[in-house]
């Protein structure tokens, strides 16, 4: 039951966007980890995609208010994990597709381009 729980909750989490960006959380890898109890309690680790991100309540109210709703699930508990910090590199496939087609570039690539120039600490 609970990996079928936790399949649905990954489900739901595809569906919840950061406004900022107009990708789901899960796709842009702020989703550190999904536990799924077999009574349905659900424990996520996540972050964001900058330390004081703007947007973190509303994402926050969004994933539990969605996940709250999921059949099966008891409670929902949210933490907010900000070491290791996030980076493009925990971006999925999908998400880099996504990145690409929204803004023109693959977000990993300059990524990596601006770690190798020392713009950016890797």
């Amino acid at each position: 039951m609970a990996e079928n729980l936790k399949s649905k909750v990954i489900e739901v989490l595809k569906t919840v966007e950061d406004p900022e960006l107009g990708i789901d959380v899960w796709n842009l890898g702020l989703i550190y980890e999904v536990l799924v109890s077999e009574g349905g309690d659900v424990l996520i680790k996540m972050t964001f995609t900058a330390p004081g991100c703007p947007a973190s309540t509303y994402i926050l109210f969004e994933v539990y208010k969605r996940l709250s709703v999921i059949e099966g699930v008891r409670d929902v508990r949210i933490e907010v994990v900000l070491d290791p910090r996030w980076t493009p590199l925990r971006m999925t496939q999908e998400g880099r597709k996504k990145f690409e087609l929204k803004y023109g570039y693959d977000i990993v690539e300059k990524y990596l381009e601006s770690v190798k120039s020392g713009k950016v600490r890797g």
